[in-house]
C-alpha cells in the first residue's frame, strides 16, 4: 500500500458539489492499494501513520503525533498513486489493486484507524472527487508499506 500524507490545518472532499468529509487539525491521507496487499500492509501503514510524529511541539521540533494534538484523518481513495511513468508520457495503472480489493483495503485502513481512536472522515471510493486543503508547513511525507 502507498498513501501520501499531508499535514493540514484543515481538509475536505466534495463528491457531485455535496462536502462528504471535513476535518479540521491532521492529515489528508491519499491511499493506494496494490495488488497483493492485504491485512499486514493494512496494519504496518496503520500503525505508521497513527504514531507518525510530524507536528511540532512547544520548541518547534516535529515531535508529536494525530493523538498528541487532538487530530483527525481524511483518508481519500487515489489509484494514481501507482502510477507508471517509464514508459511513454501516458501513464498505466496497472500496479493499483482491482477496484474490489482496493476498496476493501480502504475500509480496513480507515477501521484500523478507527480502532486506534483517531476520528477518521473518508472520500467515496471510487468517485471523482474534489479536494480543499490548507497545507500546514507544508508538510508532506510519502509512506510504502513495502518500506516500513
Amino acid at each position: 500500500m502507498k498513501a501520501l500524507v499531508q499535514r493540514v490545518e484543515e481538509a475536505a472532499v466534495e463528491v457531485e458539489g455535496e462536502i462528504v468529509g471535513r476535518i479540521g487539525r491532521g492529515f489528508l491521507l491519499f491511499l493506494c492499494a496494490e495488488p497483493g496487499d492485504g491485512a499486514e500492509e493494512v496494519e504496518k501503514l496503520a500503525r505508521k501513520t497513527a504514531r507518525l510524529r510530524i507536528f511540532e511541539d512547544a520548541r518547534g521540533k516535529m515531535n508529536l503525533a494525530l493523538s498528541d494534538v487532538g487530530g483527525a484523518v481524511l483518508v481519500v481513495s487515489q489509484f494514481t498513486l501507482a502510477a507508471d511513468i517509464r514508459r511513454g508520457n501516458r501513464p498505466s495503472f496497472t500496479g493499483s489493486a482491482p477496484p474490489e480489493l482496493g476498496e476493501r483495503l480502504y475500509r480496513n485502513f480507515c477501521a484500523a484507524l478507527r480502532a486506534r481512536d483517531l476520528p477518521v472522515e473518508t472520500g467515496i471510493f471510487g468517485a471523482r472527487m474534489k479536494v480543499c486543503l490548507i497545507n500546514d508547513g507544508p508538510v508532506t511525507i510519502w509512506m510504502d508499506s513495502a518500506r516500513l
